[in-house]
């Protein structure tokens, strides 16, 4: 009896232990602890939240939260990991992510509820107003003038849709898709297109860091306001992980020191200061903490 009574409680103690221990690691986070490898993606000229400076390397605002995640992603599967950076495009980074070449990003991409049928995002980190930058001797002041026009965006992005969104109040734009952000302004530049449409930070970013940024202005009208997010693969364990970080850095105010590093002062590679204070919709995305989509 007395043997029984102990394996009754080494038994219960089992179930008891068993009921509280952590889930175990399923999806992103089983692979890194698996692998010991994380990837984040970065883009190359999503100035200033993922982009190459002087030399090559990748920085930004948006590769800092990434850096963050992954710090994060270390602490919770209990094992130092290799840290690699994969290159992507507005083209390839859903296919790339889907296909596990990488895990996060955090560059420029719009929280939409038509990525969110292939891909999760977490908390918001930015939001933006998409609008179009043109030359100041242009004549151009607002969407309507674009009527018959051609502009370039970069393919893959929410902005292709915008346009041609557009045509249902009757501006119908001739579109000319670039491959990436600075290929796009660069059409600008040339005088190839009229106006370049696009998420109002990352033309402020193309103008403070080309030749002639006085030649340029922002059309003071926005066609849309977009949160931008971490993008990852369907996967409530480690979006959890994603929210509660950057979350975090909203509520202790990390996320506002990284902000104004990025947007209020110089910058590499030119230091340039983008002079670009915290909107409205970001304060608001910061006030209130979500992963809402559009």
């Amino acid at each position: 009896m007395k043997v029984s009574h102990v394996l009754l409680a080494v038994l219960g103690a089992s179930i008891a232990c068993s009921a509280f221990a952590a889930p175990a690691l399923d999806g992103t986070l089983k692979k890194a602890k698996d692998t010991g490898i994380f990837t984040i993606g970065y883009r190359d000229a999503s100035v200033p939240f993922s982009y190459l400076d002087a030399k090559g390397k990748s920085i930004g605002y948006g590769n800092e939260i990434c850096k963050n995640i992954a710090a994060a992603v270390e602490k919770k599967v209990g094992r130092k990991l290799t840290i690699k950076w994969q290159p992507i495009t507005s083209g390839n980074r859903i296919p790339l992510l889907l296909n596990g070449t990488y895990d996060v990003e955090c560059g420029s991409t719009t929280n939409s509820k038509e990525r969110q049928k292939l891909v999760d995002f977490g908390t918001t980190y930015f939001a933006v107003g998409v609008t179009a930058a043109v030359k100041k001797n242009s004549g151009i002041k607002s969407f309507k003038d674009l009527n018959n026009k051609n502009v370039s965006t970069t393919a893959g992005t929410t902005s292709v849709t915008l346009l041609k969104d557009l045509r249902k109040k009757g501006i119908n734009t001739r579109v000319v898709p670039a491959k990436d952000h600075a290929e796009a302004f660069q059409l600008l530049a040339q005088n190839r297109v009229v106006a370049n449409v696009m998420d109002d930070i990352l033309l402020a970013g193309q103008i403070a860091n080309s030749q002639t940024p006085a030649a340029y202005t922002l059309l003071n009208e926005t066609i849309s306001e977009e949160p931008y997010a971490p993008m990852l693969r369907k996967d409530p364990q480690f979006k959890a992980l994603v929210d509660a970080t950057v979350t975090g850095m909203i509520k202790s105010g990390q996320m506002k020191k990284l902000y104004d590093t990025w947007f209020t002062k110089p910058i590499a590679p030119h230091n340039v200061n983008l002079n670009f204070p915290m909107n409205a919709p970001t304060k608001a995305a910061f006030a209130h903490p979500n992963s809402n989509g559009i």
